[in-house]
């Protein structure tokens, strides 16, 4: 029996910091939908520990936040985008605090109280919020208990999008008019149609075999966005953050940076520090040098850890500042008062993904792209620590405004093509999955991890080309799983990633590579621009159509 299609005003895919502030923003006017892959807080921003990079306190400025993040981000930052990104921090600090958001504060000798700031590798001052080192728990719950409570706002936990469903589809001018998404408690494919889709479904960091994010992070936006025909830029810039807790049952524990900003050391097994040696400001150097710095000395003196060490700081500030931190890091027999932890580099940010503007408009009318999904020009080569939560903010509310700009102008959108399981069938091989799986994570963190070569580069992209089509072949055969959708979108991703970092003949920013170990000196900093060869893939989906 056919299903009703859903419809709503806006369809929004993600439900982290980006996805759920526009979708607060935009229920007063719209009726809005938001998918989540699994619990509507687990993203990684339930994850984010450090904090929100905004000028808050006078001896500070927009000016030298604007510097900062230009210089961290190696050349490639877009300029216009950095400005209008700063000067919108403190109003979305505002915003959030009337959502609810408690923000950690401290007392002056005169009684008076302000907000606490902390100071993180790039920046050159303390301008960093946040609420204890569990700045992102403290927006997620926030504004999940908000979406929760709003008659305009339709929650679907436990449901993956597929694929975005777009006008040419139809004989008509491209258009994104909703897509196919899997509930994965029915196990069924829904149709959602809406007049807006925007994709919050953050990064890609899954795509290596050690990250600091969660599960959901397999880059199903950015996926999603090319096989529908959007450009992708600077793909190749993937940020480690360097300080992960090494222990085999930790799956994905990041140890902030705030510990750094706090005082804390790293340090070698003899006890000596090392990143003097690599950068003057030490701990407190930007995350793509200090990941590499650990890299090196892992590699020289083939150990597998380095040490993290804020033990000769006195007890009662670290458990005032880092309580999460400290209960975390008890859990596996460590406590950071009285030693030091082990520690590993570990894929943290995408900043690269689909190019939009200063709207969150995609390449595809209709199609919204915000948060670590989204490549603004914010990050360039690399991002400045907690300049990440910053712009989801920001790119949200600007979406806000242009959708509800266009709300009355827009059509309504037409009965979409089923979801056709006509010509597939159950698997009997799922093991198929999970091998490609782990086969896809450990080549790309042996072949495109913190270190490159050409030679690298060259024996993943042979290794991604044969897991493409096998797994290709495979989503044409057989029912559509979630382990299926997100290896689907691993493997394009992993693609985008290799083919980005083959063109940068250069070493910059998050980017380095041992046959071009400096930046390029002879052109101006460019950015690296995939162009789909049509708006779909000529091996159209087994499973869409009439």
């Amino acid at each position: 029996m056919k299903q009703l299609q859903y419809q709503c005003d806006a369809l929004i895919i993600g439900s982290g910091a980006a996805g759920l502030s526009l979708a607060l923003r935009l229920s007063d006017r719209a009726r809005v939908a938001v998918i989540s892959k699994s619990q509507l807080r687990e993203g990684s921003t339930f994850y984010a520990q450090g904090g929100i990079s905004a000028v808050l306190d006078a001896e500070d400025s927009l000016e030298s936040h604007i510097e900062d993040t230009l210089n961290t981000g190696a050349g490639l930052c877009d300029s216009a985008v950095v400005r209008h990104t700063v000067m919108h921090g403190r109003e979305q600090i505002d915003w959030l605090v009337r959502q609810g958001v408690k923000f950690t504060t401290e007392t002056e000798s005169d009684g008076s109280t302000h907000y606490h700031l902390t100071r993180e590798g790039g920046h050159s001052h303390r301008r960093v919020i946040h609420a204890d080192d569990a700045t992102g728990k403290a927006i997620e719950t926030s504004l999940d208990q908000r979406a929760r409570q709003h008659d305009n706002i339709d929650i679907f936990e436990e449901h993956i999008a597929i694929d975005l469903i777009t006008g040419t589809k139809l004989g008509i001018p491209q258009r994104c008019m909703g897509a196919y998404v899997l509930d994965k408690n029915e196990h069924r494919v829904k149709v959602m149609r809406a007049r807006f889709v925007i994709l919050a479904t953050g990064g890609a960091s899954k795509v290596y075999l050690y990250t600091s994010n969660p599960d959901v992070s397999t880059g199903d936006g950015i996926a999603m966005a090319w096989r529908a025909g959007c450009r992708v830029a600077n793909m190749e810039f993937i940020q480690f953050h360097p300080t992960c807790l090494y222990h085999p049952e930790a799956k994905s524990l990041l140890l902030t940076e705030a510990l750094r900003g706090e005082g804390a050391y790293l340090r070698l097994p003899d006890g000596s520090r090392f990143l003097e040696r690599f950068d003057p400001r030490a701990e407190l150097a930007p995350r793509d040098i200090v990941a590499r710095a650990i890299d090196h000395e892992m590699k020289r003196l083939g150990i597998e850890y380095v040490y993290l060490d804020i033990s000769h700081k006195p007890p009662d500030f670290i458990r005032s500042h880092f309580p999460n931190v400290l209960r975390s890091c008890r859990k596996f027999g460590f406590d950071i008062t009285q030693e030091p932890v082990p520690v590993v580099p570990a894929a943290h940010y995408t900043c690269g993904g689909v190019m939009t503007d200063l709207t969150g408009r995609s390449d595809i009318d209709g199609l919204y792209v915000i948060g670590e999904a989204a490549h603004t020009g914010l990050h360039g080569a690399n991002r400045m620590a907690s300049n990440s939560l910053l712009e989801c903010l920001v790119f949200s509310e600007a979406a806000c405004q242009d959708i509800e700009a266009r709300l009355g102008m827009a059509d309504e959108i037409p009965i979409l093509p089923e979801w056709d399981e006509s010509r597939v069938t159950d698997s009997d091989e799922e093991v198929v999955v999970s091998h490609n799986w782990d086969e896809l994570r450990r080549f790309m963190w042996d072949y495109v991890g913190i270190v490159r070569t050409d030679k690298r580069l060259q024996r993943a992209k042979r290794r991604v080309d044969l897991l493409q089509g096998e797994i290709e072949e495979y989503y044409g055969n057989f029912r559509v799983t979630n382990d299926l959708i997100e290896l689907r979108n691993l493997v394009m991703v992993a693609d985008l990633i290799i083919r980005s970092a083959m063109q940068r003949h250069e070493s910059r920013g998050l980017h380095y590579t041992l046959d071009y170990p400096r930046p390029d000196a002879s052109r101006p900093p460019r950015n690296t621009v995939l162009i789909p060869a049509a708006y779909l893939p000529q091996d159209a989906d087994a499973h869409a159509g009439a």
